[in-house]
């Protein structure tokens, strides 16, 4: 995938997930968020638009940028969250990939951040979707190409740096494999180590625990979301990996 398929992957996401929480309303309950209702999901993916949208203004290196304050009634918040995602989308696709933009890592460009907020947009329209469907949410809601990408950038980029936080505890080898994308990844965790991630090491006999299934699902069960993905062997190392 490319910048210009992640800006619109952004704006598919972002009109997908307002509508979903509109029709589910502010009081609702996130299922996926424990104690959140949709107006804590709104107003954190709105903090997170603001500010992802004041990084791209911020040069390389220079200090944490912070977000702007959201208005606190649910009628002015819905409105001043569309005009920061326009801006930010807007702004995105106006702009190479390569041009430098200031990231919470190390030097990076407006390619990172069409990514990054492209998934980070997704997978709280799965939050959006659970609170107003429940369990009922259908499988397929993302495109193969797309799932699969979410699952690279978690587990390399994401899991990673969730992992400088909190270090890894347990020992293992997890294999997650998206059959219809045609993709595999081997993580390999050693505790106090940052997780490594790659392509596999050894027969799929030999990993410690297998999470299989279609892109869309590895997807959510690497977000730690309900998942029709099969997982086997040794769950806890599923359930251990560092999250974000």
């Amino acid at each position: 995938m490319d910048h210009a398929d992640f800006v619109q992957q952004m704006r598919t996401q972002y009109a997908a997930l307002r509508d979903a929480a509109v029709a589910a309303g502010p009081d609702a309950p996130v299922p996926t968020c424990p104690g959140w209702t949709v107006r804590n999901l709104v107003d954190h993916v709105a903090r997170v638009h603001s500010w992802a949208l004041r990084a791209l203004h911020t040069a390389p290196g220079a200090e944490w940028p912070h977000a702007d304050e959201r208005p606190a009634d649910w009628d002015d918040l819905l409105p001043w969250w569309e005009a920061k995602f326009a801006e930010l989308a807007d702004t995105l696709a106006g702009s190479p990939s390569n041009t430098p933009a200031w990231s919470f890592s190390e030097a990076e460009d407006f390619g990172f951040w069409s990514r990054r907020q492209a998934h980070e947009t997704a997978i709280h329209r799965l939050d959006a979707e659970h609170a107003l469907h429940g369990s009922d949410v259908p499988s397929l809601l993302f495109d193969v190409e797309f799932a699969a990408d979410g699952v690279d950038e978690y587990l390399t980029r994401m899991m990673v740096r969730a992992a400088e936080r909190k270090p890894v505890e347990l020992a293992g080898r997890v294999l997650f494999h998206a059959a219809d994308a045609g993709r595999a990844w081997e993580v390999r965790l050693t505790p106090g180590e940052p997780p490594e991630v790659g392509p596999i090491t050894g027969s799929a006999t030999d990993e410690d625990a297998t999470v299989a299934g279609t892109a869309d699902a590895l997807y959510r069960a690497a977000w730690a979301r309900p998942s029709g993905a099969i997982t086997s062997g040794d769950r806890s190392l599923l359930d251990g990996l560092p999250r974000p």
